[in-house]
């Protein structure tokens, strides 16, 4: 477990505080996200460019002491620190992003152009994710991939308008699916039974798995 002391800085210290013992019901960060499917020159999918909206209760955890000239502003330069912070401590969780043609897992290279944005008492990070090896035109109609904290402690939830979308410099036919958007009609349900579970989740039980909303990609030929 690692401490930074100077500043809270981000999602690391906010999951140590958590997994060190305290009897609270999961999860404990709720983010509303939207992405865009990135492609490349050769109609192949590069990559994720993620827009993640953090709740009221952990944006004002985070960003205390950040404002550095107490102007009442947290200026993009402010954020920086908690920022880096938040993409180094998304590393060991695979930045909740897992992607795949047919069963095969793809890797992602560490993110790019990412910032930090505090607006109407939220934050947002902003972020692109390259995958290590692009997916091939020919092989999009395997792909597909979820966003999700396998062991809850992050509920990540699409927004309900264009939660993803696709971003080519050349024209591609080619549309985004999410799966059940019925899923959100069962959030009741589901904070129910994470209530029960309590901190008893294992991360490597992939319980996020369970209520994450899978995406796909339809191309016309």
């Amino acid at each position: 477990m690692r401490f930074f002391q100077p500043l809270k800085l981000g999602l690391v210290l906010l999951f140590t505080v958590f997994r060190m013992g305290a009897a609270f019901a999961h999860p404990h960060v709720w983010v509303t996200m939207e992405t865009e499917v990135l492609f490349g020159p050769a109609k192949e999918i590069t990559g994720f460019r993620h827009t993640w909206t953090f709740d009221e209760g952990y944006t004002s955890f985070a960003i205390e002491g950040l404002d550095a000239n107490g102007d009442g502003v947290y200026s993009e330069e402010e954020l920086k620190p908690l920022a880096e912070t938040n993409i180094e401590a998304l590393k060991e969780f695979e930045y909740f992003t897992f992607a795949f043609i047919g069963e095969t897992k793809l890797p992602t290279k560490t993110p790019v152009d990412y910032r930090l944005d505090y607006k109407n008492k939220l934050l947002t990070l902003t972020f692109t994710l390259p995958l290590e090896t692009p997916a091939p035109y020919e092989k999009i109609k395997d792909f597909s991939f979820a966003v999700y904290d396998p062991g809850m402690y992050v509920a990540l939830t699409f927004i309900a308008k264009d939660p993803v979308r696709i971003a080519s410099a050349k024209p591609v036919s080619c549309t985004a699916n999410v799966g059940d958007r019925t899923a959100k009609a069962k959030a009741k349900v589901k904070e129910a039974t994470l209530s029960q579970l309590g901190e008893n989740i294992d991360p490597a039980s992939n319980l996020g798995f369970q209520y994450a909303e899978r995406v796909t990609i339809q191309c016309k030929p």
